[in-house]
């Protein structure tokens, strides 16, 4: 007992007296954090460095306050932003005719591009001070997912100038001078922009782009000028044909010392106009089925003032960093936007066609084969407008919110991706045959540009959203990375050390909260609300207590090459993703005054969620090379076994049978998705034939009640079975024409388009041409 007693008063000696503690364990494990620390290159810490933390943090760090959750406000348009929703967004709807966009005209009508610049939808995000509309986050996303819901290419148009590129830029870095000249006539329209970044050699690897500028000397406007000389190569540039303005990203080197000592600057951005002498654009892409403007760009020996960086030339070299930070827009709210438009869609349409189309005398919606990818879309589509909501919501908190964008930008392009394919396997032939009378075959042709784009998902998944959050969420790591990097090492050491005893202490706080929590099941976790949601609350915090365990274990072990075991860093962002989609599925229900119509969704919701951490988790187990530790994991956070399962069938019944009744439940999960008027919109047609049958089923039991008693025959077609009804005195004369009307509309709205002549085949099997449109 003396010895023990001896040993336990040593270790409070080493660690309670901080000259000791220093030097007997602060310092060893300084060096081996040091040796163990990841290679990072200019690019990785200024990525790093950048953006904000937010709810990503909270999950990350084993303890989320769910009260703060609800507490943060509910995003929201103002008068003037829904003024412009309900009208100059409705106009230029009406405006739109997507297959002779895609298929013939291979771009927007010259009167709807007029309509877009008079009316500021390219300057939504630009201060009233510079002529721009200054609207929210949360506003943007919905006029893009609006415009979505009716044509992709009309959207990627609005969406490009109010995203990464020139006007963001220049609001963030831009001289007043820059802002001057440039922010009215990107407002009005007098100039188009585009941004510049990806090339041949350099996608997702920015840092390696090869496009080149050197400071130098030069005569502009008659006058001998510092500037740089530029050679670019770019492709994959969205608006570059039609673009007045190009937002140019390169590296730049001053070999002579014009700039200062420094000859590698580093990644930078310029704004040139294309009319400048030996900047290269007009060419097209041909992204897929879809036609919005999208080409290359080149220059040769192009040489602008140094006053063209950014910024100024105090910004020249600071490129990535403000490309970095920027990237929310894109990642927050444009991509996602048209992910949660394909949910809209998807949902609205699908549901109505699951009505209409009939097989072996029933609408295809009852059948169970068709339940299941119908409940998904569901409550896919429920999911995806919490997501955009709520991470619009973030960026309006004039948050950066970096790990979050990129777990918005992965989760729902994918999520948006499998909804488009369920809803083309209920459509089936429907979907497949392009034409005017299809809404499918477009959104599903634009999935994969929004997979690759923004950082392509399999990067995105497998580096980014773990890479990020393990170093700006975790609440140590990042500072003891700084502190380590310190090039005075005593005073890294002293930094270090204080972090260090809190790390311990967070670590061993974590580790014994999952015990608890998984011996429990949780069962004694708070949750901020009671009812049937509750538990959902209690099991996320234990599974945002796991991860905050397994990603300390993981950093502590693997070190450096945690960054090179990519499944293993994409299965643990997984886990954080799924805490994050599942957070914001709740508060969506919380906002919306929890309906109990929408429990079915929820429910769905978040049991495929905290089946996919479970799966998640499991991978990682089961793939973590270190098997001991592994199992020795497993079995703190998961005692009796991961015991989370998928989704139920009934469930998906309740999901798929509110989907199949008009009403409020169904408009509020497609409130988007635009509804043509008339019968010559593909959209007004299948919502017109599925409010006419639904409202006509009565009439529909009536007859079938009749044949089942003799008084009809069976078997017939139903246009007959309609006037045998009339002659019998089954229905009336009213009855009889709401009938017919219902039946006339169902047949059209399940008709395909065919065509006379090859011409008119659509465009994937027609040359695209290369000059400008």
């Amino acid at each position: 007992m003396s010895i023990l007693l001896i040993i336990v008063i040593a270790i409070a000696v080493v660690l309670g007296v901080p000259d000791f503690r220093r030097q007997l364990v602060t310092r060893p494990v300084f060096k081996v954090f040091k040796r163990i620390l990841p290679p990072m290159s200019v690019t990785e810490r200024e990525a790093m460095e950048a953006g904000d933390v937010w709810w990503d943090a909270e999950l990350f760090r084993g303890k989320p306050d769910w009260r703060q959750l609800h507490n943060y406000p509910k995003p929201g348009l103002n008068d003037e932003e829904r003024a412009f929703l309900d009208n100059q967004v409705e106009t230029v709807l009406a405006m739109l005719d997507d297959y002779s966009i895609v298929h013939e005209q291979k771009d927007l009508p010259q009167e709807v591009w007029d309509y877009l610049k008079k009316e500021g939808f390219f300057a939504l995000i630009i201060p009233k001070a510079y002529g721009g509309r200054e609207f929210s986050a949360i506003a943007n996303s919905t006029i893009v997912s609006k415009i979505a819901s009716r044509s992709l290419s009309a959207a990627v148009s609005v969406m490009v100038p109010n995203s990464l590129g020139p006007g963001e830029l220049l609001m963030h870095y831009g001289t007043e001078d820059q802002k001057q000249r440039w922010l009215p006539t990107l407002a009005d329209g007098r100039d188009v922009p585009c941004f510049a970044l990806t090339g041949p050699e350099a996608g997702s690897d920015a840092g390696s782009i090869p496009d080149l500028g050197i400071v130098c000397k030069g005569e502009f406007e008659g006058k001998e000028t510092l500037g740089i000389r530029l050679n670019w190569n770019k492709r994959y540039i969205t608006l570059a044909p039609v673009a007045t303005v190009l937002g140019l990203a390169f590296k730049l080197r001053d070999p002579e010392g014009l700039l200062g000592d420094k000859e590698d600057i580093g990644i930078t951005c310029a704004l040139i106009p294309t009319s400048h002498p030996g900047v290269e654009t007009g060419r097209r892409h041909s992204p897929l089925s879809l036609a919005f403007m999208n080409g290359p760009t080149t220059g040769q020996d192009v040489f602008i003032p140094i006053d063209w960086i950014i910024g100024g030339p105090d910004y020249a070299g600071k490129g990535w960093r403000m490309l970095v930070e920027c990237l929310s827009a894109g990642r927050g709210i444009s991509l996602p936007a048209l992910s949660a438009a394909s949910g809209h869609l998807a949902a609205r349409m699908t549901s109505a066609y699951a009505y209409v189309r009939r097989q072996f005398g029933l609408p295809i919606g009852r059948f169970e084969g068709i339940q299941e990818p119908m409940a998904r879309i569901g409550a896919y589509a429920y999911s995806l407008e919490a997501h955009r909501r709520m991470t619009a919501g973030a960026i309006d908190l004039n948050m950066s919110p970096s790990v979050i964008t990129a777990i918005s930008k992965y989760h729902m392009t994918e999520m948006a991706r499998k909804v488009v394919d369920d809803a083309m396997d209920i459509h089936a032939g429907k979907g497949i045959q392009l034409g005017p009378l299809n809404y499918l075959g477009n959104a599903y042709m634009g999935i994969p540009i929004s997979i690759t784009v923004e950082g392509a998902n399999i990067l995105t998944r497998n580096l980014m959203i773990f890479g990020q959050g393990a170093t700006r969420c975790h609440p140590y790591v990042f500072a003891e990375m700084e502190a380590a990097a310190n090039p005075d090492e005593e005073k890294g050491l002293q930094a270090f050390d204080g972090l260090l005893v809190k790390h311990v202490g967070y670590a061993v706080g974590n580790f014994s909260r999952a015990l608890w929590q998984g011996l429990t099941g949780a069962k004694f976790n708070r949750a901020p609300v009671s009812g049937e949601t509750g538990r959902y609350y209690r099991d996320l915090t234990r599974m945002s207590t796991g991860l905050a365990v397994v990603a300390d274990m993981s950093m502590l072990v693997l070190g450096g090459d945690l960054k090179r075991r990519e499944m293993i860093s994409a299965r643990l962002g997984d886990v954080l993703s799924h805490l994050y989609m599942a957070s914001a599925t709740l508060k969506r229900f919380e906002e919306d005054g929890h309906q109990v119509s929408d429990l079915p969704y929820v429910h769905y919701l978040l049991q495929y969620h905290l089946h996919a951490i479970g799966v998640a988790f499991d991978g990682f187990f089961d793939n973590f090379g270190h098997p001991i530790l592994a199992a020795t994991l497993k079995r703190i956070i998961f005692p009796w076994g991961i015991r989370y399962k998928a989704p139920k069938d009934d469930t998906a019944q309740k999901i798929c049978s509110s989907m199949l009744v008009p009403g409020v439940l169904r408009e509020r999960l497609s409130h988007l998705c635009y509804i043509g008027e008339g019968e010559n919109d593909p959209t007004g047609l299948m919502e017109s034939a599925f409010v006419a049958m639904y409202e006509a089923q009565a009439l529909e039991k009536r007859l079938a009640k009749a044949q089942a008693t003799g008084r009809l025959p069976k078997r017939i077609p139903f246009a007959d079975l309609i006037e045998k009804g009339l002659e019998a005195e089954v229905i009336s004369e009213s009855e009889a024409a709401q009938l017919r009307k219902a039946e006339r509309l169902r047949y059209h709205a399940i008709q395909v388009d065919s065509f006379s002549e090859m011409s008119a085949v659509p465009s994937s099997v027609v040359p695209f041409k290369e000059d400008a449109a």
